[in-house]
């Protein structure tokens, strides 16, 4: 490991860090240990080389689970990646990459900044901002070729303005409110609000889109509601002379449960990244989970009997035990509330995570009696375990826990990205 603690600073920003250090001897050591140490060769030193932690992304599965909706989708349906939240904690530009190479013609993200990010790694695709952002962010938004959600007369106007001011062209997609009552024009004044701007010459509609509350749901009424206001909605627009541009609302669920809302365009999100939506589409839809949650062991103990573990000792040894440490923590998206109640896989069986898990370190326990049909395991510092995953028959997925937590992938997904580093597997 040796000098990893060292491993982001250069120049002057190494002495500093020396000069912390025990039995610091002064500039000249600094200086020396700078030059021995070259930031070229430190910024080598990356990823789990830092920190014994990390989330593979299985970008195969990525293709695979785009390749399951298109399958799915209904002919001349285009298919839109959902990649905002940095792709739900997968990474934004490797997962709009690979998903567009697997066939997805347009990207959707939350933010301007999720848009900009995209564009500055050499993405050409459409992208679509899911909401309307504010007016101060309009010449990101033509600079950088991203649509905007519209949903307000003062935001289109001045989207408008500003486009025609620079003679170009102000594309964006008209969002209907249909019942989730979030954002969006009400689906009985749409056509009013159009009207309202259609004076702007800059301004071109490109799409018009709902959202659905309740396509996850086993109930339907709330969603057919929805789907018959969006229907009725389009067609009223084309009925006052306005072309919609692509007409979508479908998301994942209903991508794979409602064929009749593929329409012109459909948005694949939590199962882009191999999540199932609902209990309804188990057993019928391969979905292949993305993300996987690794570390090393960083401490090996053995505890005599009752003494305790973690903060407020609520585990305490039973003396026949291993307590080894790894460096995920909640800080990590590892949550604090499934303290001693949730298991890690080492050596292809699940452990008992025990103790409270701390900020930036987890415990878990490894049973040193052999019986039965149980192999005696030997668990040594820098073996490798897993927090999410399988391996030989073991597994704990993000699902399991999502069940523990009562939550849902999307939350947990984005959490375990926060600062663990990501390796790609192709």
């Amino acid at each position: 490991m040796g000098f990893n603690a060292f491993s982001g600073a250069s120049g002057q920003d190494f002495s500093d860090l020396l000069k912390n250090t025990r039995g610091y001897a002064g500039a000249a050591d600094a200086s020396r240990a700078a030059a021995e140490f070259p930031a070229e060769s430190l910024d080598a030193i990356t990823g789990p080389e830092r920190r014994w932690s990390w989330v593979e992304i299985d970008l195969s599965a990525i293709r695979h689970n785009v390749a399951v909706a298109k399958r799915r989708l209904s002919p001349g349906c285009r298919l839109m990646a959902v990649v905002k939240a940095n792709a739900y904690g997968h990474g934004a530009v490797q997962v709009a990459k690979t998903a567009i190479s697997a066939g997805a013609a347009q990207l959707a993200v939350a933010t301007v900044n999720e848009g900009v990010q995209l564009r500055r790694a050499g993405i050409e695709a459409p992208i679509l901002v899911l909401s309307e952002p504010p007016a101060s962010a309009i010449p990101l938004l033509l600079h950088h070729n991203l649509m905007p959600s519209v949903y307000t007369v003062e935001f289109a106007v001045a989207y408008g303005e500003i486009a025609d001011l620079h003679g170009v062209r102000a594309p964006f997609h008209l969002a209907v409110n249909t019942g989730m009552n979030r954002i969006g024009v009400r689906f009985d004044e749409a056509v009013e609000f159009l009207r309202q701007i259609a004076f702007h010459r800059a301004l071109e509609q490109v799409g018009t889109f709902t959202h659905f509350a309740t396509a996850d749901c086993a109930e339907t009424l709330d969603f057919n509601i929805q789907l018959r206001r969006f229907k009725e909605t389009v067609e009223a627009i084309r009925a006052a002379g306005i072309d919609p541009g692509l007409a979508h609302c479908a998301n994942s669920a209903a991508i794979l449960r409602y064929p009749e809302t593929h329409m012109d365009m459909a948005r694949l999100g939590i199962s882009l990244y191999g999540f199932h939506p609902c209990p309804e589409t188990r057993g019928y839809f391969d979905l292949h989970p993305a993300m996987s949650v690794h570390a090393r062991i960083t401490a090996v103990n053995t505890p005599p009997m009752s003494e305790g573990v973690s903060y407020g000792m609520n585990y305490r040894s039973t003396g026949s035990v291993k307590i080894c440490a790894v460096p995920v923590g909640y800080a990590d998206g590892y949550v604090r509330a499934l303290s001693g109640r949730t298991s890690i896989i080492y050596a292809g069986h699940r452990c008992r995570q025990v103790g409270n898990i701390c900020m930036d370190q987890c415990m878990f326990e490894v049973d040193l009696r052999s019986h039965g049909t149980y192999r005696r395991l030997d668990p040594h510092v820098g073996d490798e375990v897993l927090l999410v995953g399988s391996q030989n028959g073991a597994a704990v997925t993000i699902e399991d826990l999502c069940d523990l937590l009562d939550t849902i992938p999307h939350e947990l997904c984005c959490g375990f990205s926060a600062r663990m580093p990501k390796v790609y597997l192709r």
